[in-house]
């Protein structure tokens, strides 16, 4: 039989030992300070030992109690770890963060996919980098690159080349001229990373200031420009591939840059084991391997990033 003190006892020592003040515990857990007081001296009773030294305007933690925060605060984590792992088999929404293009050009489309085999619901929300668990606000993240982050699962799924892509009106022009005729043309560039250096040195192209055209702070809009029969634009290919599907956009050479690794799923490591996060991990992976182009996992794990 377990030998185990109360768990409110616990708790109330636990918020107090962090804050170091009964008063800022009783606010977080929402009773008075003295029934935190109370609940301290029972702990106390129960072990035997005082876990704190009362100053006259302030706490300190006694040895024993610093021992016993360190080892309550990790308990507390697991069990916390726990509950949201069961809770999550609960069903409800999960929530992605992506970068504007990602979840525009790639996410949304193909997001009714994983509800209907899975029935749960996506709450897509965009930014840019850095990955950040800290605030709580979103459960896996479309993570720029494949650098670690601390205290961060990061799982690399999409690795892509960037191609020249306009509307087929513009695409149909220059298909006569060839390469050299982007002296004539805007080109849209992408603050985030913008790679017509590489693409122009690759076409063997001289001549052509890429640093005159619009500028915008993501591929996405650089993008919907080039639709819209603006200029062309640089974009990742696997990005892309449903608007070269639909005539929407046209690759109009066969030029590109590097493969490079833009995105992975990342998720935090104490929630690894979490259902519906294993599941979406899975079926983006699923989906990169169904499409069969240069993103997809395959070859990822080729190059020993997967």
């Amino acid at each position: 039989m377990r030998r185990l003190p109360p768990f409110s006892a616990m708790r109330a020592f636990e918020a107090a030992a962090r804050h170091l003040s009964f008063t800022d515990a009783a606010k977080e857990l929402g009773i008075s300070q003295s029934a935190i007081s109370h609940q301290v001296r029972q702990l106390e009773e129960f072990l035997d030992t005082s876990l704190f030294v009362r100053r006259p305007r302030r706490l300190e933690l006694t040895r024993a109690g610093g021992f016993y925060l360190e080892s309550l605060s990790g308990l507390m984590d697991g069990l916390e770890e726990a509950t949201r792992n069961v809770s999550d088999e609960a069903g409800g929404a999960l929530r992605v963060r992506a970068t504007p293009t990602f979840a525009a050009r790639w996410l949304t489309p193909r997001m009714d996919r994983f509800t209907a085999r899975h029935g749960v619901s996506l709450v897509i929300s965009t930014g840019l980098p850095p990955t950040d668990f800290s605030r709580g606000e979103h459960d896996v993240e479309i993570h720029w690159g494949a650098a670690p982050v601390e205290g961060v699962v990061v799982e690399p799924f999409m690795s892509t080349p960037k191609v020249a892509v306009c509307a087929p009106e513009k695409a149909e022009r220059l298909r006569r001229t060839g390469p050299a005729g982007l002296k004539e043309e805007t080109l849209l560039r992408d603050e985030t990373d913008d790679c017509w250096e590489e693409w122009l040195a690759s076409a063997g192209i001289e001549g052509v200031d890429h640093t005159k055209g619009p500028a915008f702070a993501y591929c996405d809009l650089a993008i919907t420009a080039a639709e819209r029969g603006q200029g062309v634009a640089l974009s990742y290919k696997a990005l892309v591939e449903d608007d070269l599907a639909a005539g929407r956009l046209e690759q109009v050479f066969p030029q590109q840059t590097q493969d490079k690794v833009i995105y992975s799923v990342a998720y935090p490591k104490s929630r690894r084991f979490s259902r519906k996060i294993v599941d979406f991990r899975d079926w983006v992976f699923e989906e990169m391997a169904a499409e069969e182009s240069p993103g997809t996992v395959v070859h990822l794990r080729k190059a020993g990033l997967g």
